[in-house]
């Protein structure tokens, strides 16, 4: 098997050359890029409207230097990713001055962020956290979504990565199965940090939910934030 400290390598570096990305998270197969080159092309290949940004592939230690929060809010987000060990998206504010903004193309920017927040995947497993890391040292950030056309759901195993997906990026890995996965085809669960409801219910939310109000006494609603 593959070292996953390799695979994020050669991930990092496609990206770092304006190239586009498909790999495997716990959650779901993603594509990333990180030039706005690479971030158009991604929004092209899978149909998917600008009106949605894609994400930034963090960590703890990402989410620390970067998102503006509350004690409580680095409770929650601890409680969820180190204790539990669960992956979990968050929609917060970020530091405008932190280098991962900073560096962001304009386009790039643009197409993930929205209103002075940026939604942040955070524990996606061992591939993931490296990019990420790299990321957060090099100071250039890592922006995706699925691997997926848009509104077909996320997907568990690189067989079921479209096709025509698979064969537009300049780099696509097969990890075969995921570790997490759900009959609807649900990505991470994306929390508002701000008001700590559900952007999107996903993977692991009812546990995520019971974790919050039982250690935090934090409510999660039921009911998803229209963007």
């Amino acid at each position: 098997m593959e070292n996953p400290i390799d695979i994020a390598k050669s991930v990092f570096d496609t990206v770092s050359n304006s190239g586009t990305a498909i790999f495997r998270t716990d959650v779901g197969y993603a594509i990333v890029g990180q030039t706005s080159e690479a971030i158009q092309r991604i929004f092209e290949y899978k149909q998917r409207s600008f009106n949605k940004p894609c994400g930034c592939f963090g960590s703890l230690e990402m989410f620390k230097e970067l998102i503006q929060f509350t004690s409580e809010q680095l409770e929650f987000v601890e409680a969820i990713t180190l204790d539990a060990n669960f992956p979990l998206s968050i929609v917060g504010r970020y530091d405008p001055d932190h280098p991962i903004m900073k560096n962001a193309d304009p386009f790039v920017l643009k197409n993930a962020s929205k209103s002075g927040t940026i939604d942040l995947l955070m524990n996606a497993g061992p591939i993931h956290d490296e990019i990420a890391r790299l990321a957060l040292e090099s100071g250039m950030g890592v922006f995706g979504s699925s691997a997926n056309m848009s509104l077909s759901g996320s997907k568990y195993d690189f067989k079921d990565v479209e096709i025509e997906l698979r064969n537009k990026v300049d780099l696509a890995l097969d990890g075969g199965k995921t570790k997490f996965s759900h009959p609807d085809g649900l990505g991470s669960t994306i929390i508002d940090l701000d008001t700590f409801e559900p952007f999107r219910i996903g993977i692991r939310c009812q546990e995520i939910r019971k974790i919050a109000k039982d250690k935090l006494n934090i409510d999660i609603g039921t009911t998803i934030i229209k963007p």
